[in-house]
């Protein structure tokens, strides 16, 4: 007879089994086990909400095997992810295996180390009823919310539409967004930037206009510019007010899971979805040469930035063995977690913190390298002293116009040696000034104005997107990247580069949804349900009157909506063709079907035309001349090809332009990256430039 450990997946059963060693099992559930069915709503309303529950299709086998081997085992020990996810899987396999839910059968690990596995299994617990509701609650939510708003959806716009309590909010985040692009109304300004030499100096140091005695001036127009420029014709410049000064920058705390889907979609261009994927493989063990199996980063789904008295002495003794004592703050840092942040995990840190990225290298994948090496830059430099700026500002007076300098230089590097966090917006680089004082004379040496226009709010990017539905407390972190590839998949917002955009459609769902369905899409309201569900988690709050209070309002608002909207169907422009139908003239619109899209004649019933769908991209195939079309794998990944397959037998996963070989007049290709080009694919041509060029 041996112990059960059953885990989530085999990668982590791996890695568990060879810290507990002999006289255990450990063995994967692959994920969930049982779940609400796909094919029905499988929630009884007027019953409290019980949801009917069922093993996923695909692994009746898995169940099976499980349940034979705790057979044969003297005692089981359900060790699943720690989080809600994780605790309801924990559930699940209790009732399946026939586990007393009153015994202690429940072992959490924060990190898969020795230390980790050892403190896990010697704390075991009950199962968390309070998490599992927070978990239950959430999923028939979104059931009821998928459910019942989908097919409403698809009925009024188009088929296989979906809805989602998290989705739609983020889809309209997206969406306002664009509507404040399109509104904004571009405004001129004027900029006066001047050159100086100081008395008995060579080095040129640039000043700004700030306005005049009395305070800052805007400067609307090429006039005002030309009258301000022409007033300071042959005035003296001088040194008005030197401020001299020291700054402290402090690191960035250690990664919390939107942080790190922040960090990585900035400084890595990795998709949430990429991120977390990568983040699993770290937690749940990699093979490292002298170490085995090992997990090599904390829990990856948590917002506390709690970290352990163990790791910061580790990351201390490391930091001042390769970079010395004045490398270390005076105190270790603590940071302080968000108001309404979970705290059942650490910050995401390496769980060996003296392990550098570059050891374990030739073990990892790409992904996995570069996410560890962030991830362990970010927590060590979080651990050291701060960046020592000098500073220095002036101000600088003609007659009685006021122009401002300032710069700084590093005087200690400190954390920076290691790592600084990425910006959304760039800063400007620190620049050095001369030595300057009160009463010195300039040189001007040269001085002009620059038309400028306020530009509109830039458009999402994960990175921003992340951040919005965080500060707005929309979802949890664990959640975003599933939303991501939710939104983007159904097509309601494609990807312009790293911005998101949203398309015809997920304008079309959003103002629907505002107009039928305001509360699924106010933010507020949204956050406040998520609010709820944590208090279901902490046992404040019942999780069936959660239901009961979101489901009155809810259903009546969608009886209402399919009374006052019978018969109406919203036609999107976005599907209407320039293709015309054969027998009865009509522009034929795109449809969507079981089996994907196809052109239809709007004509139906009368005319009942039908075509296949082709996506073409308006470029001509560089070998035969023929149209390209975009076409995707089976993973639904697009590549383009030649109309006229078989018979020409070109494909590309770079996206052909419109644009014409210089050299050999074929269409150019363009090719994504760093450093983005266009390039033609004829043999013996080689013609490639950049897109701006």
């Amino acid at each position: 007879m041996s112990k059960l450990v059953i885990v989530e997946s085999p990668a982590k059963a791996k890695t568990i089994k060879k810290y507990l060693g002999t006289g255990f099992d450990v063995v994967a559930s692959m994920g969930h086990v049982r779940d609400l069915p796909e094919n029905r709503l499988s929630v009884d309303i007027k019953n409290k909400f019980k949801p009917k529950y069922e093993i996923i299709k695909g692994k009746e086998k898995l169940v099976q095997d499980l349940k034979d081997l705790a057979e044969k085992s003297d005692s089981i020990l359900l060790a699943t992810d720690p989080d809600r996810e994780g605790e309801a899987i924990s559930w699940h396999l209790a009732y399946i295996l026939g586990l007393d839910m009153d015994q202690k059968n429940r072992v959490t690990f924060n990190e898969i180390t020795k230390t980790g596995v050892t403190n896990g299994m010697q704390n075991p617990r009950n199962i968390d009823i309070d998490l599992v509701n927070a978990q239950q609650a959430r999923r028939i939510l979104d059931r009821l919310v998928g459910y019942k708003l989908s097919p409403f959806l698809s009925q009024k716009i188009r088929r296989g539409l979906s809805a989602g309590r998290v989705q739609s909010v983020a889809v309209r985040i997206i969406v306002d967004r664009e509507n404040e692009i399109r509104s904004f109304v571009p405004e001129e300004y004027w900029t006066i930037d001047a050159k100086f030499i100081p008395k008995g100096s060579r080095k040129i140091f640039a000043a700004s206009f700030y306005g005049d005695t009395n305070g800052k001036m805007k400067i609307s127009s090429e006039e005002e510019s030309n009258r301000i420029l022409e007033d300071l014709k042959d005035a003296d410049f001088n040194i008005v007010k030197v401020k001299k000064g020291t700054r402290r920058k402090s690191p960035a705390p250690p990664f919390i899971t939107s942080t790190l889907q922040q960090e990585a979609s900035r400084r890595l261009g990795f998709q949430a979805r990429r991120t977390m994927k990568a983040a699993q493989e770290l937690y749940e063990g990699v093979e490292v040469p002298g170490l085995g199996a090992v997990g090599l980063i904390t829990y990856m789904r948590t917002d506390s930035l709690r970290i352990s008295e163990d790791a910061i002495h580790e990351a201390s003794d490391y930091i001042r063995e390769r970079w010395g004592d004045k490398y270390l703050p005076d105190a270790p840092r603590h940071f302080k977690s968000r108001a309404n942040a979970q705290d059942g995990h650490e910050a995401i840190r390496p769980s060996m913190p003296s392990l550098p990225p570059e050891k374990v290298k030739e073990s990892l994948s790409s992904d996995q390298y570069k996410l560890y090496k962030l991830i362990w830059e970010r927590f060590l430099a979080s651990q050291m002293s701060n960046c020592l700026q000098s500073t220095t500002q002036a101000e600088i007076q003609a007659k009685n116009y006021i122009f401002k300098a300032s710069g700084f230089t590093v005087t200690f590097d400190g954390f920076t040696v290691l790592y600084e966090e990425a910006k959304d917006e760039k800063d400007e680089a620190g620049v050095s000034l001369p030595p300057l004082e009160n009463g010195m004379p300039l040189k001007l040496k040269e001085i002009a104005g620059s038309q400028h226009f306020t530009q509109p709010p830039p458009r999402f990017t994960e990175a921003s997107l992340i951040k919005a539905l965080e500060e707005n407390g929309i979802g949890r972190p664990s959640t975003y990247a599933a939303t991501i590839s939710t939104i983007t998949g159904r097509e309601y917002v494609v990807r312009d580069g790293k911005a998101l955009k949203p398309t015809e459609l997920g304008e079309t769902v959003t103002n629907l949804m505002k107009e039928r369905f305001p509360k699924i899409v106010n933010i507020k309201f949204t956050a406040q349900v998520e609010s709820n569900l944590d208090e279901v988690q902490s046992g404040k709050t019942n999780w069936v009157e959660t239901l009961e209070d979101f489901y009155g309002d809810f259903d009546q608002t969608l009886k209402t909506a399919k009374e006052e909207m019978q018969g109406v169907k919203i036609q999107l422009k976005e599907d209407v063709t320039d293709v015309i139908c054969e027998k009865c003239g009509r522009h034929m619109v795109i449809k969507n079907g079981r089996y994907g899209k196809f052109l239809a004649c709007p004509g139906y019933p009368e005319c009942k035309n039908v075509k296949k769908y082709v996506q073409e991209t308006g470029a001509e195939c560089p070998k035969c001349g023929g149209k390209v079309i975009v076409k995707k794998t089976k993973k639904g990944r697009v590549f383009y090809g030649c109309s006229n397959y078989p018979n020409c037998d070109f494909v590309s996963w770079d996206e052909p332009s419109k644009e014409k070989c210089p050299r050999c007049g074929k269409t150019l290709l363009k090719k994504k990256g760093k450093n983005p080009k266009l390039y033609c694919v004829t043999p013996d041509c080689g013609f490639e430039k950049t897109e701006e060029e």
